[in-house]
Formats: structure tokens, sequence, C-alpha cells
């Protein structure tokens, strides 16, 4: 199996033999695009079939190929769309009561997962409450000192788990077991029962010729027609991170939900290997969890009376990740600009105002320092959280924050980035070596190398004052600003290297720095009163 799919990748299609073994594959032709084709369903593996047996003689599970029809007139509605046909084609196959959803570039790591998620839909007490059980978002490919923040250990292990014991734990898209009547709009009510029938079949009588030409009509662009779904059905429609919205609409009908993070990951997946892919899918998320904020879905609104309000803060965190840029833009432009003209920002360190200010510099981070030991990650792992955490915050939270507002305004409408996770050869290397891979010369990684190399002229600037201008009575003043710069010149070495040591391909390229160059040193002239 493993060298059928390698020769399919590079081959690039799938090959003459394998087309005429399935006939799912062979409706891909000549004559279909990707983006307007019928709807096509085959039962590659067939359950109900007592001879469909593995190399052990174990039965195996019913295996279904589906692709939901798309017209260049209708709208697809992304990975929601998607979903919502995958359940409507489930239910006429299996029907089962319990949907686990799990993205293309995961896969289980224990096998005992769905018998300790069954543990939780069956309690006798509590049981009938839960709608799904969301397990952390984790991958394989996380470098020991996690170079892009990708991680998210103290995420998955802090802030996630506590979001859950409110009840409201947040749907993440993928590693998630929904139970089907929640997921199709179902109203949680007190004398709901919640028995599930694991062995319930539907249409066990029909041969598998008569299931797939039934389950096509559920994968048409009409079987959605004048329906709840997408409204009160499935997946909700119309924001760029659906599973939020979801999660929150099932909440928000009575159910809870769980968040279960065991000791042996359940599910692992490929972490992005570029700078280029973390910050689009950042931009998307911090976008569609803006848009669900300014929405009829904001939690302090929408989640009114219906979610605790810890839940409904506990949301926030998230939904509010794009206006967080500006004050991250601010601590780094701010400061180091006035400090480059002399000014003054913070207390001198013998005001007694300076001591509010060092507490919670100190405290911020001590805190963040420990968080990040006691979840299993390196100090050098926290320090490049750091750096992630200020790249981010200047560039895809701010494009998301922009966007969101243009698309309040109407100039524009919403799209679906979609990332990559498999790079080439010598990305891997780098990535491997925990080396940044800058990637192409685009606006973001343009506000990146200017942002570093202002903060870096200021930081010489005021060298250049101290040390050949004897100017030391200016620390007194300035020292929580030159502290900051200093900050975050030594958080931006690897930006350095990138744009003046480096000279691979994943080195920032010479018309970002030529760029860079030209606009830090435009701010540096700005005159400041």
């Amino acid at each position: 199996m493993e060298n059928r799919i390698k020769s399919a990748v590079k081959m690039g299609t799938i090959p003459k033999e394998t087309r005429d073994q399935h006939k799912g594959f062979s409706e891909w032709n000549s004559k279909v695009m990707k983006q307007d084709h019928q709807s096509i369903v085959q039962i590659i593996i067939n359950g109900m079939d007592k001879n469909a047996m593995d190399i052990d003689g174990r039965q195996l599970p019913t295996l279904v190929y589906m692709a939901r029809e798309k017209r260049l007139q209708c709208s697809h509605n992304f990975k929601a769309g998607a979903m919502n046909a995958l359940i409507r084609v489930s239910s006429m196959i299996s029907n089962a009561p319990i949907i686990l959803n799990l993205d293309c570039d995961m896969y289980a790591n224990d096998v005992n997962t769905i018998r300790e998620i069954l543990c939780f839909f069956m309690d006798e007490k509590r049981g009938h409450e839960i709608s799904f059980v969301q397990f952390p978002q984790q991958y394989n490919n996380i470098t020991k000192n996690d170079i892009y923040a990708s991680s998210y250990s103290v995420t998955n292990n802090v802030e996630l788990a506590g979001i859950g014991g409110y009840g409201a734990a947040l749907y993440c898209g993928t590693g998630c077991f929904h139970r089907r009547e929640s997921l199709c709009g179902k109203v949680y009510s007190k004398d709901y029962k919640g028995e599930l029938n694991l062995e319930a079949k539907k249409n066990n009588d029909k041969t598998v010729n008569e299931l797939e030409e039934l389950s096509k009509v559920f994968a048409n662009c009409s079987a959605e027609k004048d329906t709840q779904w997408g409204k009160n059905m499935g997946l909700i429609y119309g924001c760029p991170v659906e599973d939020i919205v979801t999660g929150l609409t099932i909440q928000c009908r009575g159910w809870k939900s769980l968040y279960y993070n065991p000791d042996r990951k359940a599910f692992l997946g490929v972490g992005p290997t570029t700078l280029d892919i973390v910050l689009i899918q950042h931009k998307r998320w911090s976008e569609g969890m803006f848009q669900i904020f300014f929405s009829k879905f904001c939690p302090f609104m929408y989640g009114q009376g219906k979610i605790k309000f810890g839940a409904q803060m506990g949301y926030c965190i998230y939904l509010l990740w794009a206006p967080i840029s500006f004050p991250t833009l601010y601590y780094v432009i701010v400061p180091s600009l006035c400090l480059l003209h002399g000014i003054s920002l913070f207390p001198q360190v013998k005001s007694i105002w300076f001591l509010p200010f060092a507490y919670v510099f100190g405290a911020r981070n001590v805190g963040s320092i420990v968080e990040a030991l006691s979840c299993g990650n390196t100090l050098k792992a926290w320090w490049n959280w750091q750096r992630m955490w200020v790249i981010q915050r200047t560039t895809s939270f701010f494009f998301g924050f922009i966007d969101t507002i243009s698309r309040k305004l109407g100039l524009s409408e919403t799209t679906f980035a979609l990332t990559t996770k498999v790079g080439a050869e010598d990305v891997l290397k780098r990535y491997r070596q925990e080396v940044i891979e800058f990637g192409s010369p685009t606006i973001m990684l343009t506000i990146i190398a200017t942002l570093a190399l202002l903060n870096l002229f200021s930081l010489i600037g005021e060298i250049r004052k101290i040390v050949l201008d004897f100017e030391f009575k200016v620390l007194d003043q300035l020292i929580m600003q030159v502290i900051l710069n200093l900050l975050l010149v030594l958080i931006n070495i690897p930006v350095y290297q990138g744009l003046f040591i480096r000279n691979d391909k994943g080195h920032i390229p010479s018309s970002v720095l030529f760029k860079s160059i030209v606009l830090a040193s435009l701010a540096c002239l700005i005159p400041i009163i």
C-alpha cells in the first residue's frame, strides 16, 4: 500500500490498474474538473460482507469514497460543506451514533481511544449530556525546541483544559468525536436518555450499488436547498473557522462538551515546516474568530444565559486574537522610536510607579516560563514562543483584523486559505536543524524584517549616544525602553541572520532586505514631538 501511494504521488495521477479496480476513481476523467463535477460515491469495503477480512482474519469496517457534487454556480462552503455532505451520506450507509472528525493529515495513535471516549458517552450520570469529546491537536514532527511554536503545549494542557472545565470545550475541527444527533441540530432536553445503539445499521436490505446511488443524492448541490443544513444542522456556514462557531451553537442548544488529553497522544498530524505556512494559518484563524466576535454568534450575546460566563471569557481569548495586534505593534514600534529620540515613556527606576511595570513584566514572563517547563518544554522552546508571539501578532493577527473590517464594510468576501504541510527535502532538513524558513518575499515578511531593523537601528543609536557622547544619565530615564529594545533585538537574531548572514534558499530575499532597510530608515527619520 505504501508503495502504491508513493507511486501515485510521484506520477501525479492514480494508475490505470487502480482506476479499473475502483469505479469511483474512474469517474474522474478528462471531462471532469475539480470545481465542476457530479457527486461520486463508492463503497470500497463493505463492512457487512463477511468475506471482507484483513490478513489476520479480522472483519474490516466499511470504507466509502465520496466526492460531493460541485458546480461553478453553486457555493460549496469549503470544509464545512464537505463535512455536512459526509454526515448525510454516512447516515444512509451506517447511521452510526458517534462520528469521528479527523483531518486528512492526521492519524490515530492509540487503539484504545474509541473505547475510552465511549466511557464518556455511555456514562450513566452525565453521558447523555455530552455532545462531543475534543482531543488536543498534536503533531509528530515538532522539533525539540519547537521553532515555530506549533506544539501548543501550554494551550493544550492549560487553556483548553480550563475552558473544558466549564463543560464548554472548544471544537477544534479535528480529533473530535461527535454525537450524531447533536451535530445534526437536536436540542438537548432533561428527559433525553442518550442511549447509544452501537449496532444500529440503516438500509441493511439494500445492495452496495443501491446504497451508492441512494447516497449520491445526499451529496448533490441540491441536497441542502430549503433545509437547515449550515444554519441549525451540521457545521455552520459563513465563517473560515466553522469548527469554533459550530461547537458554540451546539453548546448553546444545551449540550455539554468535554476536553480529553490522555497521556498517550490519541491523534497525530504534521505540523507546518515554514514560517510562511504558520503565518497564513494563523491569519485565517484570527480572521475567522474575529468574524465570530462581530457576528450574531458572539459568545457574550449568543451564549448569554446558555453557557457559563467563564466559558464566554474563554472563547474570547481566541476570538480577540486579531485586535491584540495593535498593542503589540505599539510596544514594538513606539518605544524604539522614542528611545532613538531620547523620549521617555516609562517611569524612572527610582520612581514608585516603576514597580507596577516591573511586576507585570516579571510576573508575566516567570509565569509563562513555569507553564512551559511544567508542560515538558525547554527554556529555548519558550524563547522561540516569544519570537513567534511577536511575529504572529504583528503580521497574521494584524492582517486578520484588516481583512475582517474590510469584509464588514463589504470591501471583500470570505475566502478559505489552504496550507500545505509537505515541504521539499532541503526545507525539511533546515526545519529539523531548527533554522527558520522565511520563504517568499511577502508583505508579512517585509513587516517582520522592517520591525527587526527598526529595533536594531534604535539600539545602535542609543549605544552610540552612551559610548561616544557619554550620556550615562539617560539610562535612568530610558532604562525600561532600553531593556525592551534589547529583548526585541535578541528575539530577532534569526531574522538578522536571514537578512545578512545566511545564503541558503530559506534566507530572506534581497528585495525584502532593500525594502525593509528603506522603511526602517524612513521611520527613524520621522520627527517625534
